[in-house]
């Protein structure tokens, strides 16, 4: 992979070369397995992009039990499978989208959420957060995120 900005010459436009990498497919069984035409996470460019991970437990396959507290841990242990069959860590994720059945959940997924991305000096990630109207499985949450590898 090589991205290269060239600085503008006498010409008023800016000239851009990127030369695109391949992609490769992530899969582990630390993390619920993909149930359609996609891939757990994808290798490409340098970067880790990570399908929305919900609460199933990737030993039974259904939503664990509880609520938002318990399905966000369950949500950020899958995360953390992926990142690890990845070779990367959370102090590595740039970007991450939180999908919420309810905003009223937000304090207590962000708490759980927050334990695993700052704090100790971390840079926490960019993040957008959205109420949704209805997830995979009726889960509470979803987080999809991207990161160095």
């Amino acid at each position: 992979m090589k991205a290269t900005i060239l600085k503008p010459t006498a010409e008023p436009r800016l000239r851009v070369v990127i030369w695109f990498a391949m992609k490769e497919q992530v899969r582990t069984q630390g993390a619920p397995q993909a149930i359609g035409p996609y891939s757990q996470a994808v290798k490409s460019g340098g970067l880790l992009f990570a399908s929305g991970q919900v609460a199933l437990d990737p030993a039974t396959g259904g939503i664990v039990a509880g609520g938002i507290v318990e399905q966000t841990e369950r949500v950020m242990k899958n995360i953390a499978a992926v990142l690890e069959a990845s070779g990367t860590s959370f102090d590595k994720i740039i970007k991450s989208t939180v999908f919420l059945k309810d905003m009223g959940d937000f304090a207590k997924m962000n708490e759980i959420y927050g334990r695993y991305v700052s704090g100790d000096g971390k840079v926490a990630p960019a993040r957008s957060t959205v109420e949704v109207s209805r997830l995979p499985k009726d889960a509470l949450v979803e987080i999809e995120i991207i990161a160095f590898l």
